[in-house]
């Protein structure tokens, strides 16, 4: 239904509501173009202009963004270097021409009628993501938005077409990548691990060439081999996708699904005569993981659970291999006393390499089961008691260790028999 009741002006549902409608999906947010009208116009009736580069204005009542209909000329490089031209002259094809892909260059009246100059209704029946015109390539952040895209839509059995990924390909090379910063990227990076199948994201990246130049760390890991006694699947970036996978599976956690993604980047660093082992690799990721999360502007929680799966994982699968004092340090590093959600996230990373295997997914694992539980009984061991008993200061704290100790010690005993 169009929003604003008055003939005069020309008003287009378009972008991803109308793509989203076609396909039957649920549609959250709506974005309308209004053709033929001026800010002046735009004001009079009501509207709230948002932001001072884009001619955007907020609906008096449903508080939608309304655009004016625009053309968009490339100066300077990266993503911004961009200058909007709006007009009344401009038209409803001229506006639609800037768009990214053609499923995103359509729109739709208030009668219902499809506008589709660009064939969006034909790629989206035949799930193809396919570029509008070569301007796409003047935005280097359009290389990310398909490969989020490509995460969401997979269900569909979205592919991309040739032209559109020699388009990427050649973006990838060009350099126009590295004038993204590291937080929009990690923008992109956040927005695609919500979706349902996220490592067709990295898949994206990979393929046409932008993972190794956004993120060299994880692109190192293909090629990279790893026992086959532990990994049917070998190469170690195919793994590291299928603990993503796995992760999906178990959350919808935006910090475990990004560990999952970090927690074998040390592998990218074995020599090659060392492979297909790679001792020590957790040690050896960590300033890898800190590098990451410090050139994406990682939030604090994301990194901090990121660097602990990455040092602690392979401590987590051996938890029944482990001295009852190693154990108390791995929950000491983890600070479920203060912070349960940091151990349980920490259990379900772990799980998910675990189960992120060939032949191993969806398999249990009772190895982060038993831990939580130890941390739950560790948990009731505090100092009041032993004030009571007048210990002081570093007695206290040397009692609640030796008890949780003692705790973890019985526990272990009873569950694994030792």
């Amino acid at each position: 239904m169009n929003p604003i009741k008055d003939n005069k002006l020309q008003i287009y549902l378009v972008g991803g509501a109308v793509r989203d409608q076609l396909l039957g999906r649920e549609v959250y947010d709506r974005d309308w173009v209004v053709v033929g009208a001026s800010f002046e116009q735009m004001l009079d009736y009501g509207f709230t202009p948002v932001g001072k580069d884009f001619p955007v204005f907020l609906h008096p009542d449903t508080k939608e963004e309304f655009a004016l209909a625009r053309t968009e000329r490339k100066q300077g490089s990266g993503y911004t270097g961009f200058v909007c031209h709006a007009d009344p002259d401009v038209t409803l094809e001229q506006d639609l021409l800037r768009r990214d892909l053609t499923i995103n260059a359509m729109a739709m009246d208030a009668d219902g009628n499809l506008f589709d100059p660009y064939h969006g209704k034909d790629d989206l029946d035949n799930r193809v993501f396919r570029h509008v015109s070569d301007a796409f390539s003047e935005d280097p952040l359009r290389v990310l938005r398909l490969a989020r895209f490509a995460a969401r839509y997979f269900e569909y059995g979205f592919t991309i077409h040739p032209d559109t990924q020699a388009l990427l390909e050649s973006m990838a090379a060009s350099g126009e990548l590295e004038n993204l910063s590291g937080d929009r990227i990690f923008k992109e990076v956040s927005r695609a691990l919500t979706e349902p199948n996220p490592e067709q994201f990295i898949e994206v990246l990979r393929h046409c060439g932008a993972l190794k130049v956004i993120w060299p760390e994880l692109d190192a890991l293909w090629g990279v081999p790893n026992p086959v006694a532990h990994h049917g699947e070998v190469d170690s970036g195919i793994h590291t996708l299928m603990v993503l996978k796995e992760a999906v599976k178990l959350t919808d956690d935006i910090g475990v699904r990004f560990a999952a993604l970090c927690h074998d980047l040390g592998k990218g660093l074995t020599e090659e005569q060392y492979w297909p082992s790679h001792h020590g690799h957790e040690k050896s990721g960590l300033p890898l993981v800190e590098d990451v999360c410090d050139r994406f502007r990682v939030p604090k929680q994301i990194t901090n659970l990121a660097l602990r799966v990455c040092e602690y994982h392979l401590h987590c699968h051996r938890i029944k291999e482990l001295k009852p004092k190693t154990i108390l340090k791995l929950l000491n590093a983890l600070d479920p006393w203060r912070n349960l959600e940091m151990l349980e996230n920490f259990v379900l990373a772990c799980h998910a390499d675990s189960s992120g295997r060939l032949g191993k997914e969806d398999s249990p694992y009772p190895q982060g089961e038993f831990l939580l539980e130890v941390a739950s009984e560790c948990k009731k061991v505090v100092a009041r008691p032993f004030v009571e008993q007048g210990l002081q200061g570093k007695a206290i704290s040397e009692a609640i260790v030796k008890q949780r100790g003692a705790i973890i010690a019985d526990m272990k005993k009873k569950r694994i028999g030792e």
